[in-house]
């Protein structure tokens, strides 16, 4: 009488559904074990300097002496740098891979811009040493410096190493990025409502302008995504922000980046205060590229949920 319920017990179905429910709270259970640990071990910082940490602006590890604000100033300012070089060029890129160019052209080329995203970093960060800030050293900053140089941003020396190389370089890296989940996005949209615009006698330019307008939300977080993206690259940045500890409004002036700091320096670190201090700025950057990509996630979902009501 027992027979039934034990093997619908053990059936294969459960089986399969216990395994691929202890893989995914296995994920959930090493990010909970990852912010558990940096949490313990920053205790000692966080009891240290407090809420002042994050606001502080010393950055002296023989004194004992932690702030994270110019490092916190560095990573927002590049990223924020980043998204705004690299989100127009994405989107036009995305929308003529979509609407504009033809189907034998479009895939090739959007399966080449989307392997842009896998070559790393220190790829990019090396280029960018040797190529591309020799290049803005010798030709866009000079110009750029005697035309804006009364503006605060572009004011002071510009030797190619700074916060304006490191977003550029940021741009150059998370545009494939945006670009490949922008063209989801477009593609997700259904071909009924271009259809609909074109037969009311719009042109292809105010349909392009329906579609994103469909789209809004989608695009919105590809752009978040490539922030969070631009918020935790590491090598490229560091090879040419200049690695500075400093709050300066000049774009030309080197900067730092939490994630930087944190490779630059934690082989060297002494001391349990100094060690404390850069888990602590783990566990800042973790915090805030985990809101980041999830407000992006939501967002990219929102698109194709109002899209399947549509449809």
């Amino acid at each position: 009488m027992n027979s039934a319920p034990q093997s619908k017990l053990f059936s294969g179905d459960t089986f399969f559904r216990l395994s691929l429910a202890s893989c995914a709270s296995l994920i959930l259970l090493i990010v909970i074990g990852m912010v558990v640990v940096m949490t313990n071990n920053s205790w000692l910082s966080i009891k240290e300097f407090g809420i002042g940490f994050l606001y502080g602006t010393t950055w002296d590890p023989i004194k004992g002496q932690f702030g994270a604000l110019p490092f916190i100033y560095g990573t927002i300012v590049s990223a924020l740098l980043a998204v705004l070089i690299a989100t127009p060029m994405s989107i036009a890129v995305a929308i003529f891979f979509v609407e504009q160019a033809p189907k034998s052209i479009a895939r090739p080329m959007a399966f080449l811009v989307e392997l842009l995203a896998a070559i790393p970093s220190v790829v990019y960060g090396l280029w960018a040493i040797f190529v591309l800030a020799p290049f803005l050293r010798e030709y866009i900053y000079p110009p750029l410096q005697s035309s804006l140089g009364w503006l605060p941003f572009f004011s002071g020396s510009a030797t190619g190493l700074g916060m304006l190389t490191g977003g550029i370089i940021l741009a150059i890296m998370i545009t494939p990025i945006i670009t490949a989940v922008v063209r989801d996005v477009l593609e997700a949209v259904p071909m009924t409502q271009r259809e609909a615009a074109l037969a009311l006698g719009a042109t292809h330019w105010e349909t392009t302008r329906i579609v994103l307008a469909n789209a809004s939300s989608g695009i919105a977080g590809a752009v978040i995504l490539g922030l969070g993206r631009a918020i935790g690259e590491t090598m490229a940045i560091t090879m040419v922000i200049g690695n500075r500890p400093q709050i300066s409004a000049s774009l030309f002036e080197p900067g730092y980046t939490i994630a930087s700091v944190i490779a630059n320096e934690f082989t060297e670190a002494t001391g349990e205060l100094y060690i404390s201090a850069l888990i602590e700025m783990c566990l800042i950057l973790f915090v805030v590229t985990f809101i980041v990509n999830a407000l992006a996630k939501l967002l990219i979902l929102s698109v194709g949920n109002k899209n399947t009501a549509a449809g």
